[in-house]
Protein backbone atom coordinates (compact mmCIF):
# COMPACT_ATOMS: atom_id res chain seq x y z
CA UNK A 1 0.00 0.00 0.00
CA UNK A 2 1.18 3.26 -0.95
CA UNK A 3 0.94 4.87 2.61
CA UNK A 4 2.85 8.37 1.74
CA UNK A 5 -0.13 8.76 -0.79
CA UNK A 6 -2.53 8.28 1.50
CA UNK A 7 -1.21 10.69 3.73
CA UNK A 8 -0.91 13.35 1.27
CA UNK A 9 -4.51 12.99 -0.42
CA UNK A 10 -6.09 12.90 2.95
CA UNK A 11 -4.31 15.88 4.09
CA UNK A 12 -5.31 17.51 0.66
CA UNK A 13 -9.14 16.53 1.47
CA UNK A 14 -8.62 17.84 5.73
CA UNK A 15 -7.29 21.24 4.32
CA UNK A 16 -10.83 21.50 2.45
CA UNK A 17 -12.81 20.77 5.98
CA UNK A 18 -10.76 23.32 7.42
CA UNK A 19 -11.28 26.05 5.14
CA UNK A 20 -15.07 25.25 4.61
CA UNK A 21 -15.10 25.38 8.95
CA UNK A 22 -13.38 28.54 9.18
CA UNK A 23 -15.18 30.03 6.10
CA UNK A 24 -19.01 28.63 6.25
CA UNK A 25 -19.75 29.74 9.48
CA UNK A 26 -18.63 33.34 9.25
CA UNK A 27 -20.96 33.57 6.08
CA UNK A 28 -23.98 32.81 8.24
CA UNK A 29 -23.12 35.01 11.10
CA UNK A 30 -22.49 37.95 8.41
CA UNK A 31 -26.41 37.50 7.11
CA UNK A 32 -27.09 37.14 10.49
CA UNK A 33 -25.73 40.26 11.61
CA UNK A 34 -27.25 41.88 8.26
CA UNK A 35 -30.38 40.74 9.23
CA UNK A 36 -31.71 38.14 6.91
CA UNK A 37 -34.19 35.55 8.43
CA UNK A 38 -33.26 31.72 8.68
CA UNK A 39 -35.10 30.79 5.20
CA UNK A 40 -32.62 33.24 3.48
CA UNK A 41 -29.39 31.76 5.69
CA UNK A 42 -31.17 28.31 4.58
CA UNK A 43 -30.77 29.68 0.90
CA UNK A 44 -27.81 30.05 0.84
CA UNK A 45 -26.50 27.14 2.75
CA UNK A 46 -27.73 25.39 0.22
CA UNK A 47 -26.54 26.85 -2.81
CA UNK A 48 -23.31 24.48 -2.70
CA UNK A 49 -25.39 21.82 -2.86
CA UNK A 50 -26.88 22.66 -6.53
CA UNK A 51 -23.06 22.85 -7.50
CA UNK A 52 -22.98 19.49 -6.45
CA UNK A 53 -25.03 18.08 -8.87
CA UNK A 54 -23.11 20.08 -11.45
CA UNK A 55 -20.02 18.70 -9.87
CA UNK A 56 -20.98 15.22 -9.57
CA UNK A 57 -22.44 15.18 -13.36
CA UNK A 58 -19.15 16.60 -15.11
CA UNK A 59 -16.72 14.67 -12.56
CA UNK A 60 -16.30 11.97 -14.82
CA UNK A 61 -15.44 13.17 -17.68
CA UNK A 62 -13.20 16.02 -16.05
CA UNK A 63 -10.85 13.21 -14.41
CA UNK A 64 -11.07 11.27 -18.30
CA UNK A 65 -9.98 14.87 -19.73
CA UNK A 66 -7.34 16.16 -17.03
CA UNK A 67 -6.45 13.20 -14.93
CA UNK A 68 -7.83 12.80 -11.57
CA UNK A 69 -4.84 13.86 -9.77
CA UNK A 70 -4.18 16.99 -11.69
CA UNK A 71 -8.11 17.59 -11.73
CA UNK A 72 -7.95 17.43 -7.72
CA UNK A 73 -5.09 20.41 -7.73
CA UNK A 74 -6.70 22.60 -10.36
CA UNK A 75 -9.94 22.80 -8.20
CA UNK A 76 -8.10 23.07 -4.72
CA UNK A 77 -6.48 26.27 -5.83
CA UNK A 78 -10.00 27.58 -7.31
CA UNK A 79 -11.85 26.97 -4.19
CA UNK A 80 -9.31 29.10 -2.79
CA UNK A 81 -10.18 31.80 -5.32
CA UNK A 82 -13.92 31.62 -4.50
CA UNK A 83 -13.29 31.36 -0.99
CA UNK A 84 -10.91 35.02 -1.57
CA UNK A 85 -14.13 36.73 -3.36
CA UNK A 86 -16.97 35.97 -0.46
CA UNK A 87 -14.42 38.13 1.60
CA UNK A 88 -13.42 40.99 -1.65
CA UNK A 89 -17.82 40.80 -2.79
CA UNK A 90 -19.98 41.20 0.55
CA UNK A 91 -23.06 41.20 -1.89
CA UNK A 92 -26.13 38.48 -0.78
CA UNK A 93 -26.69 37.76 -4.63
CA UNK A 94 -22.81 37.46 -5.20
CA UNK A 95 -22.38 34.72 -2.34
CA UNK A 96 -24.84 32.93 -4.10
CA UNK A 97 -23.29 32.56 -7.21
CA UNK A 98 -20.12 31.99 -5.36
CA UNK A 99 -21.65 29.37 -3.06
CA UNK A 100 -22.49 27.39 -6.42
CA UNK A 101 -19.43 27.58 -7.36
CA UNK A 102 -17.56 26.21 -4.17
CA UNK A 103 -20.14 23.61 -4.62
CA UNK A 104 -18.90 22.46 -8.12
CA UNK A 105 -15.22 23.01 -7.24
CA UNK A 106 -14.80 20.97 -3.98
CA UNK A 107 -18.13 18.34 -5.16
CA UNK A 108 -14.88 17.10 -7.66
CA UNK A 109 -12.55 17.72 -4.82
CA UNK A 110 -14.36 14.97 -2.90
CA UNK A 111 -15.34 12.80 -5.54
CA UNK A 112 -11.47 11.67 -6.49
CA UNK A 113 -10.38 12.18 -2.85
CA UNK A 114 -12.85 9.36 -1.48
CA UNK A 115 -11.87 7.41 -4.68
CA UNK A 116 -8.73 7.23 -4.18
CA UNK A 117 -8.43 6.55 -0.54
CA UNK A 118 -10.80 3.91 -1.33
CA UNK A 119 -8.76 2.43 -4.24
CA UNK A 120 -5.41 2.57 -2.38
CA UNK A 121 -6.49 0.74 0.93
CA UNK A 122 -6.44 -3.06 1.37
CA UNK A 123 -9.31 -4.60 2.40
CA UNK A 124 -8.15 -5.60 6.30
CA UNK A 125 -7.59 -2.26 7.08
CA UNK A 126 -10.42 -0.33 4.87
CA UNK A 127 -12.75 -0.26 8.04
CA UNK A 128 -10.32 1.97 10.04
CA UNK A 129 -8.42 3.58 6.94
CA UNK A 130 -11.65 4.93 5.74
CA UNK A 131 -12.73 5.72 9.69
CA UNK A 132 -9.54 7.85 9.48
CA UNK A 133 -10.17 9.86 6.78
CA UNK A 134 -13.44 10.20 8.35
CA UNK A 135 -12.30 11.25 11.80
CA UNK A 136 -9.56 13.64 10.34
CA UNK A 137 -12.08 15.26 8.36
CA UNK A 138 -14.54 15.59 10.79
CA UNK A 139 -11.69 17.00 13.36
CA UNK A 140 -10.27 19.59 10.27
CA UNK A 141 -14.12 20.67 10.38
CA UNK A 142 -14.07 21.18 14.37
CA UNK A 143 -10.66 23.36 13.99
CA UNK A 144 -12.55 25.57 11.41
CA UNK A 145 -15.34 26.75 14.19
CA UNK A 146 -12.59 26.91 16.76
CA UNK A 147 -10.48 29.06 14.91
CA UNK A 148 -13.08 31.13 13.77
CA UNK A 149 -14.03 31.69 17.81
CA UNK A 150 -10.05 33.13 18.62
CA UNK A 151 -9.74 35.25 15.32
CA UNK A 152 -13.16 36.64 15.76
CA UNK A 153 -15.94 36.98 13.31
CA UNK A 154 -16.34 40.80 13.19
CA UNK A 155 -13.55 40.79 9.71
CA UNK A 156 -12.81 38.61 7.37
CA UNK A 157 -10.13 36.57 8.53
CA UNK A 158 -11.62 33.18 8.36
CA UNK A 159 -12.23 33.75 4.75
CA UNK A 160 -8.42 34.46 4.26
CA UNK A 161 -7.30 31.44 6.64
CA UNK A 162 -9.20 29.16 4.14
CA UNK A 163 -7.75 30.91 1.02
CA UNK A 164 -4.40 30.34 2.29
CA UNK A 165 -5.35 26.49 3.25
CA UNK A 166 -6.43 25.71 -0.27
CA UNK A 167 -3.41 27.43 -2.20
CA UNK A 168 -1.19 25.35 -0.36
CA UNK A 169 -2.77 21.64 -0.56
CA UNK A 170 -2.32 20.72 -4.23
CA UNK A 171 1.69 21.10 -3.23
CA UNK A 172 1.30 17.92 -1.36
CA UNK A 173 -0.04 15.90 -4.42
CA UNK A 174 2.23 16.59 -6.82
CA UNK A 175 4.35 12.82 -7.59
CA UNK A 176 1.72 11.01 -5.88
CA UNK A 177 0.22 7.65 -8.07
CA UNK A 178 -2.67 5.59 -7.30
CA UNK A 179 -5.04 7.76 -8.30
CA UNK A 180 -8.27 5.66 -10.04
CA UNK A 181 -8.66 5.54 -13.61
CA UNK A 182 -11.58 7.30 -15.66
CA UNK A 183 -13.71 7.18 -18.29
CA UNK A 184 -15.30 10.19 -20.29
CA UNK A 185 -19.06 9.26 -19.35
CA UNK A 186 -21.68 11.49 -18.01
CA UNK A 187 -23.04 10.45 -14.37
CA UNK A 188 -26.82 11.29 -15.57
CA UNK A 189 -29.80 11.10 -12.85
CA UNK A 190 -31.10 7.67 -14.19
CA UNK A 191 -27.91 6.10 -13.70
CA UNK A 192 -28.40 7.84 -9.66
CA UNK A 193 -31.78 5.95 -9.52
CA UNK A 194 -30.20 2.82 -10.40
CA UNK A 195 -27.75 3.15 -7.98
CA UNK A 196 -30.59 4.14 -5.24
CA UNK A 197 -32.47 1.20 -6.24
CA UNK A 198 -29.24 -0.74 -5.70
CA UNK A 199 -28.43 0.65 -2.38
CA UNK A 200 -30.94 2.13 -0.75
CA UNK A 201 -29.45 2.37 3.15
CA UNK A 202 -26.41 4.03 1.96
CA UNK A 203 -28.55 6.13 -0.76
CA UNK A 204 -30.47 7.57 2.12
CA UNK A 205 -27.97 7.49 4.77
CA UNK A 206 -25.47 9.59 2.57
CA UNK A 207 -28.26 12.32 1.76
CA UNK A 208 -29.23 12.32 5.42
CA UNK A 209 -25.80 12.80 6.70
CA UNK A 210 -25.16 15.85 3.75
CA UNK A 211 -28.06 17.31 5.47
CA UNK A 212 -26.78 17.23 8.49
CA UNK A 213 -23.42 18.51 7.38
CA UNK A 214 -24.88 21.47 5.91
CA UNK A 215 -27.03 22.83 8.95
CA UNK A 216 -24.29 21.85 11.49
CA UNK A 217 -22.47 24.41 9.52
CA UNK A 218 -24.68 27.12 8.58
CA UNK A 219 -27.69 26.70 10.77
CA UNK A 220 -26.80 25.06 13.98
CA UNK A 221 -24.63 28.58 15.08
CA UNK A 222 -28.30 30.39 14.64
CA UNK A 223 -30.26 27.93 16.27
CA UNK A 224 -27.79 28.09 19.29
CA UNK A 225 -27.88 31.77 19.20
CA UNK A 226 -31.56 32.09 18.79
CA UNK A 227 -32.20 29.34 21.95
CA UNK A 228 -30.42 32.46 24.12
CA UNK A 229 -26.45 31.21 23.83
CA UNK A 230 -23.92 33.92 23.01
CA UNK A 231 -21.89 33.45 19.78
CA UNK A 232 -18.84 31.96 21.75
CA UNK A 233 -21.24 29.44 23.20
CA UNK A 234 -22.96 28.67 20.00
CA UNK A 235 -19.60 27.79 18.10
CA UNK A 236 -18.52 25.48 21.10
CA UNK A 237 -21.88 23.72 20.41
CA UNK A 238 -20.51 23.31 16.83
CA UNK A 239 -17.54 22.31 17.89
CA UNK A 240 -18.67 19.86 20.21
CA UNK A 241 -21.24 18.07 17.52
CA UNK A 242 -17.92 18.06 14.96
CA UNK A 243 -15.71 16.60 17.93
CA UNK A 244 -18.17 13.57 18.12
CA UNK A 245 -18.34 13.57 14.81
CA UNK A 246 -14.85 12.97 15.02
CA UNK A 247 -13.77 10.63 18.50
CA UNK A 248 -16.01 7.76 17.39
CA UNK A 249 -15.20 7.23 13.69
CA UNK A 250 -11.93 5.64 14.37
CA UNK A 251 -14.22 3.03 16.96
CA UNK A 252 -16.79 2.20 14.35
CA UNK A 253 -14.29 1.49 11.36
CA UNK A 254 -12.39 -0.93 13.50
CA UNK A 255 -15.55 -2.44 14.66
CA UNK A 256 -16.76 -2.41 10.80
CA UNK A 257 -13.48 -4.58 10.09
CA UNK A 258 -14.57 -7.13 12.73
CA UNK A 259 -18.43 -7.11 12.62
CA UNK A 260 -21.25 -6.84 10.83
CA UNK A 261 -21.49 -3.65 9.02
CA UNK A 262 -25.48 -3.76 8.74
CA UNK A 263 -26.17 -3.80 12.59
CA UNK A 264 -23.17 -0.91 13.06
CA UNK A 265 -24.99 0.53 10.51
CA UNK A 266 -28.96 0.30 12.61
CA UNK A 267 -27.34 1.50 15.56
CA UNK A 268 -25.57 4.27 14.51
CA UNK A 269 -29.75 5.09 12.72
CA UNK A 270 -31.19 4.34 16.34
CA UNK A 271 -28.67 6.58 18.47
CA UNK A 272 -29.02 9.62 15.59
CA UNK A 273 -32.78 8.95 16.00
CA UNK A 274 -33.06 9.36 20.23
CA UNK A 275 -30.34 11.82 20.07
CA UNK A 276 -32.21 14.54 17.91
CA UNK A 277 -35.68 13.92 19.45
CA UNK A 278 -34.10 14.69 22.97
CA UNK A 279 -32.26 18.05 21.92
CA UNK A 280 -35.21 20.05 22.28
CA UNK A 281 -35.59 18.76 25.96
CA UNK A 282 -32.11 18.88 27.02
CA UNK A 283 -31.26 22.42 25.45
CA UNK A 284 -31.02 24.12 28.43
CA UNK A 285 -29.48 21.75 30.60
CA UNK A 286 -25.56 20.30 31.26
CA UNK A 287 -26.61 16.76 29.48
CA UNK A 288 -26.88 18.80 25.79
CA UNK A 289 -22.68 18.86 25.64
CA UNK A 290 -22.77 14.40 25.53
CA UNK A 291 -25.67 15.16 23.58
CA UNK A 292 -24.07 17.07 20.92
CA UNK A 293 -21.56 14.66 20.75
CA UNK A 294 -23.87 11.46 20.29
CA UNK A 295 -25.93 13.39 18.02
CA UNK A 296 -22.48 13.52 15.32
CA UNK A 297 -20.75 10.77 16.60
CA UNK A 298 -23.87 8.77 14.75
CA UNK A 299 -24.68 10.81 11.86
CA UNK A 300 -20.95 10.34 10.72
CA UNK A 301 -21.17 6.62 11.54
CA UNK A 302 -23.68 6.49 8.80
CA UNK A 303 -21.72 8.44 6.30
CA UNK A 304 -18.47 6.38 7.30
CA UNK A 305 -19.77 2.96 7.34
CA UNK A 306 -21.67 4.10 3.82
CA UNK A 307 -18.06 5.10 2.35
CA UNK A 308 -16.76 1.37 3.46
CA UNK A 309 -19.60 -0.54 2.19
CA UNK A 310 -18.95 1.53 -1.77
CA UNK A 311 -15.39 0.44 -1.54
CA UNK A 312 -15.74 -2.85 -0.59
CA UNK A 313 -18.23 -3.23 -3.73
CA UNK A 314 -16.00 -0.95 -6.50
CA UNK A 315 -13.09 0.07 -8.58
CA UNK A 316 -11.49 2.31 -10.64
CA UNK A 317 -14.06 4.29 -13.05
CA UNK A 318 -16.32 2.00 -11.46
CA UNK A 319 -15.35 3.84 -8.04
CA UNK A 320 -15.24 7.37 -9.64
CA UNK A 321 -18.81 7.06 -10.62
CA UNK A 322 -20.05 5.49 -7.50
CA UNK A 323 -18.56 8.26 -5.58
CA UNK A 324 -20.29 10.71 -8.11
CA UNK A 325 -23.34 9.40 -7.48
CA UNK A 326 -22.39 10.09 -3.52
CA UNK A 327 -22.24 13.57 -4.56
CA UNK A 328 -25.13 13.77 -5.82
CA UNK A 329 -27.12 12.37 -3.03
CA UNK A 330 -24.77 14.65 -0.85
CA UNK A 331 -26.06 17.94 -3.30
CA UNK A 332 -29.74 16.33 -2.71
CA UNK A 333 -28.96 16.43 1.06
CA UNK A 334 -27.59 19.53 1.62
CA UNK A 335 -30.26 21.47 -0.84
CA UNK A 336 -33.58 19.84 1.00
CA UNK A 337 -32.17 20.08 4.51
CA UNK A 338 -31.16 23.41 4.85
CA UNK A 339 -34.20 24.46 3.06
CA UNK A 340 -36.65 22.48 5.26
CA UNK A 341 -35.05 23.13 8.22
CA UNK A 342 -34.91 27.24 7.52
CA UNK A 343 -38.08 27.27 6.45
CA UNK A 344 -39.61 25.23 9.32
CA UNK A 345 -37.25 27.04 11.70
CA UNK A 346 -38.77 30.90 10.85
CA UNK A 347 -42.34 28.99 9.80
CA UNK A 348 -43.44 26.41 12.16
CA UNK A 349 -40.83 25.59 15.15
CA UNK A 350 -37.51 27.01 15.92
CA UNK A 351 -36.51 23.32 17.02
CA UNK A 352 -37.19 22.57 13.45
CA UNK A 353 -33.39 21.38 12.74
CA UNK A 354 -33.29 18.89 15.35
CA UNK A 355 -36.55 17.35 14.21
CA UNK A 356 -36.15 16.76 10.70
CA UNK A 357 -32.95 15.13 11.79
CA UNK A 358 -35.13 12.77 14.04
CA UNK A 359 -37.38 12.03 10.96
CA UNK A 360 -34.58 11.22 8.62
CA UNK A 361 -33.02 9.11 10.91
CA UNK A 362 -36.34 7.38 11.19
CA UNK A 363 -36.19 7.02 7.27
CA UNK A 364 -33.27 5.29 7.26
CA UNK A 365 -34.50 2.52 10.47
CA UNK A 366 -37.14 1.84 7.81
CA UNK A 367 -34.93 1.29 4.78
CA UNK A 368 -32.79 -1.39 6.82
CA UNK A 369 -35.53 -3.45 7.72
CA UNK A 370 -36.25 -4.23 4.15
CA UNK A 371 -34.72 -6.74 2.34
CA UNK A 372 -31.42 -5.71 -0.29
CA UNK A 373 -31.35 -2.84 2.04
CA UNK A 374 -27.19 -3.00 1.36
CA UNK A 375 -27.65 -4.49 -2.07
CA UNK A 376 -26.93 -8.06 -2.73
CA UNK A 377 -22.60 -8.35 -2.15
CA UNK A 378 -22.40 -10.61 0.78
CA UNK A 379 -21.68 -8.53 4.18
CA UNK A 380 -18.44 -9.41 6.02
CA UNK A 381 -19.13 -10.76 9.28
Amino acid sequence: MRWATYFAVLASVLSVGLALGVSMPLVSFRLESWGYGSFAIGVMAAMPAVGVLLGAKISSHLAARFGTANLMRLCLWAGAVSIGLLALLPSYPIWLVLRLMIGVILTLVFIIGESWINQLVVEQWRGRLVALYGSCYALSQLAGPVLLGFIGTDHDYGFWVGVGLLMSAPFLLFGRSGAPSSEASSVTLTDLLAFCRGLPAIAWAVSLFAAFEAMILTLLPVYCLRQGFTTEIALAMVSTVVVGDAILQLPIGALADRLSRRALFTGCAVVLLVSSLAIPMLIDTLLIWPLWVLFGASAGGLFTLSLILIGERYRDDALVRANAHVAQLWGIGCLIGPLLAGAGSQWISGHALPLLMAVGALGVLIVVSRQGAFGTAAEPA
